[in-house]
């Protein structure tokens, strides 16, 4: 028994996520602006499809879906009633344009929903920001060094549905294939993501710029609430002890979690509430809304600095 406990030690590690939209990535042109040039291409007419018409009418689908369907509709389709964020997206679309073609009978040209899908899973509809892969290059190399955390795994955090790594995949990143598992596999929840060989080539953390991808329509609750933020964690927790339980079963895993994202309310404060180290990168959020005592950064040039500031905690 002692030489058992002689054997374990406590291995640090760090989990670091992030949000997604607004955050690492952003609209190449502004939503109505891509729907009306896709509008177009499909042949409905400039005056019912102007910027305005259609950013109004977006608007107004989106939150009359949200409330009709919250998380994508995910406990009807736990219940089998409801199709998933596909459903959703295509029932959005089609409301959009309803209001601005002034005609709820209209059916839309062929292809056309499906086209707007597209364009919103890939580098078609998104661009990342300046700093993420420059900041990925960095936290690659700051993985292969020695230092106070001897594992570090990488993640999102974000409230939408399975498209996320797809997006980010498009925009050349390294994706991992851990995902979340709350109440039913999250693969068992019909969606956009079909995970399969092309998705399992990086495997281990140091391959990775992302490890996990963690969506509220798979975890089953959106941020700021801390169920998905635990979600988060425990999925961290196991794959790592898939990478180094046949090595190291009997030693101990202490987590250090860092959060990154630009709303206050979901991504700042609802990682402080779930425990975690939490930083703010307003991309979009005003200053005045902003906590004057929160953790501020303007660029992810500078998470490597509150890192190694954590280390030395």
């Amino acid at each position: 028994m002692s030489a058992i406990r002689a054997s374990r030690r406590r291995r640090q590690a760090l989990l670091i996520t992030f949000d997604a939209f607004s955050t690492l990535f952003h609209p190449r042109r502004p939503i109505p602006e891509l729907y009306a040039s896709i509008a177009l291409s499909f042949g409905l007419p400039k005056s019912k499809v102007a910027h305005e018409r259609l950013q109004a009418a977006f608007k107004t689908a989106y939150k009359a879906q949200s409330n009709a369907y919250p998380n994508y509709g995910r406990q009807e389709v736990l219940l089998g009633r409801y199709g998933g964020p596909r459903q959703w997206w295509s029932d959005l679309i089609k409301m959009t344009f309803a209001k601005v073609l002034d005609d709820e009978t209209k059916d839309l040209p062929g292809g056309m929903v499906e086209r707007l899908l597209d364009v919103f899973a890939s580098n078609e509809g998104y661009t990342l920001y300046d700093d993420v892969q420059p900041f990925f290059t960095h936290l690659q190399n700051f993985k292969r060094t020695k230092s106070a955390f001897e594992h570090v795994v990488t993640g999102v955090i974000s409230n939408s549905d399975d498209r996320v790594p797809a997006v980010l995949r498009s925009l050349g990143l390294s994706i991992g294939n851990v995902r979340a598992d709350r109440d039913r596999s999250s693969m068992e929840l019909p969606g956009f993501e079909q995970l399969g060989v092309e998705n399992e080539q990086n495997s281990m953390p140091e391959g990775n710029n992302i490890d996990m991808i963690i969506t509220s329509y798979e975890a089953g609750q959106e941020k700021p609430h801390r169920l998905i933020y635990d979600v988060a964690a425990r999925q961290a927790q196991k794959y790592l002890s898939t990478i180094i339980a046949s090595k190291f079963p009997d030693d101990v895993v202490e987590w250090t979690r860092i959060h990154i994202g630009d709303d206050t309310q979901k991504d700042y404060i609802g990682a402080i509430n779930a425990g975690w180290h939490s930083l703010l990168i307003p991309r979009r959020t005003a200053t005045r809304d902003i906590p004057k005592d929160a953790k501020r950064i303007e660029s992810l040039e500078e998470v490597m600095t509150e890192i190694e500031r954590i280390q030395k905690q």
